[in-house]
């Protein structure tokens, strides 16, 4: 693959195919007939065989035999207590991290007097479960187990439950069980894909049914997430890892290939597209990352991603790049520009800004404390990234005192009798005679 390598996207970005910049702009939108009927067809065998359905599909994408869905508390244990002293220490920061970062999203009660003896007020309820999705297939994610776990149990969610793919083994890597153990996850299954996404939403003898399902996941998991949209609650539509990075004439080619390289190695669907106001520095930055390339783990991935989904692009202006970048509305946004703060103010649609050179997006996949769950395809016009907000629902409440009521009565019944609801009317009109 590398060897015939050549990006999919490249010059100016006014002279690109139609089609090309249609792909860029409307991704969202472009969903596979084959993926969505091959989810329909996953789903329907979760709700008809539950969990032997499960076990049938471990042997056929996953290799495995699963004696039990479920992984014993015990091997969370030993997964934390075996880890990597570095390992360990490094995930222990970041669970710090994320959880201090959506502590102060914590929501608070409010309420307003809209009129004198009229109160009313928005009350946050935790959510009574959550499933936490964690991908793995290409590699494991115990980063995703502490995204999703960290905040649920920073809001005060009840359970938390984790399905992550089954390795050789038959459970998950260990560092997704050390990682669930750290997060407080209660229960964890050995299940992936779109069969784990079903079983979390309509449940199975083994797996219980949640409230809301979280987590990032391939083509596969995102369309199942849009499919049982009406079965339960869900974070956004997470899908394949995109990048889009903004640079000037002063950007470092060095540091933004391996930006590019970095997302890439994602997945072979990643999109990683760079947006560059200088001709020559666009030329650099190819150049660095086909030399990066060459001793890069996983280039074959990042080939086959870049090859289909990615490239640099020029354009004449900072003002240009941002018109693309609201439009392509990416989940992750690298600001690679001398003012990137003037810039970012300009930025309406983005799951997430990196703010500079130095705020590597890797640091955000990690470290920084901020949620790296983020909508893709597009969708950040209308979505936001994983916050402590998504494993709350509100409860509004509303009190009237006695003379308040009084007060309000005879409105209230104009207003019913308008659209024909005489009980309405007359309910209100019982208190239009207490006194104040």
């Amino acid at each position: 693959m590398t060897g015939d390598f050549e990006f999919r996207f490249s010059g100016a970005y006014s002279e690109l195919p139609a089609a090309d910049k249609a792909f860029l702009l409307e991704r969202g939108g472009l969903r596979g007939s084959a993926v969505s009927e091959r989810v329909v067809a996953i789903i329907d065998r979760v709700r008809k065989a539950g969990d032997v359905a499960l076990r049938e599909m471990a042997r056929e994408l996953d290799g495995v035999n699963l004696d039990e869905l479920e992984v014993a508390r015990e091997s969370l244990v030993e997964a934390l207590d075996e880890l990597p002293r570095d390992l360990r220490q490094s995930m222990e920061r970041a669970a710090d991290n994320i959880r201090r970062f959506h502590e102060a999203q914590l929501p608070q009660v409010s309420s307003i007097i809209i009129e004198p003896g009229v109160i009313v007020g928005r009350r946050p309820d935790p959510l009574g479960s959550v499933g936490v999705y964690a991908p793995g297939g290409r590699a494991s994610y115990p980063s995703s187990v502490l995204m999703g776990a960290v905040p649920a149990r920073v809001a005060g969610v009840g359970e938390i439950i984790l399905c992550s793919p089954p390795s050789a083994s038959g459970s998950p890597s260990r560092a997704v069980l050390a990682a669930a153990r750290l997060a407080g996850v209660d229960r964890v299954f050995a299940v992936g894909g779109a069969g784990a996404i079903a079983a979390m939403c309509v449940g199975t003898t083994t797996i219980p049914r949640v409230d809301k399902v979280v987590g990032p996941g391939n083509a596969y998991v995102a369309e199942a997430k849009l499919q049982l949209a009406t079965a339960a609650s869900f974070d956004s539509p997470a899908g394949p890892s995109e990048l889009l990075v903004i640079a000037d004439d002063m950007a470092n080619p060095g540091f933004v290939a391996r930006e590019v390289l970095a997302q890439a190695e994602h997945d072979p669907e990643a999109i990683a597209v760079v947006v560059v106001t200088d001709m020559k520095i666009a030329r650099l930055i190819e150049t660095e990352i086909l030399l990066q390339l060459k001793t890069a783990s996983r280039k074959d991935i990042i080939a086959t991603a870049l090859a289909e989904r990615g490239g640099v692009v020029t354009v004449g202006s900072i003002e240009d790049a941002l018109d693309i970048s609201n439009r392509f509305a990416p989940e992750h946004l690298l600001l690679a520009v001398v003012n990137p703060r003037q810039v970012f103010d300009l930025v309406r649609n983005a799951g997430t800004v990196f703010l500079g050179e130095a705020s590597s997006v890797s640091f955000g996949d990690y470290m920084t404390g901020a949620n790296h769950v983020l909508p893709t395809g597009g969708l950040a016009r209308s979505y936001s990234g994983l916050s402590t907000l998504d494993f709350v629902r509100w409860t509004t409440f509303q009190e009237v005192t006695a003379s308040a009521a009084a007060s309000l009565a005879k409105d209230v019944a104009i207003f019913a009798e308008a659209e024909g609801l005489s009980a309405h009317a007359a309910a209100s009109l019982a208190w239009a005679e207490v006194s104040t």
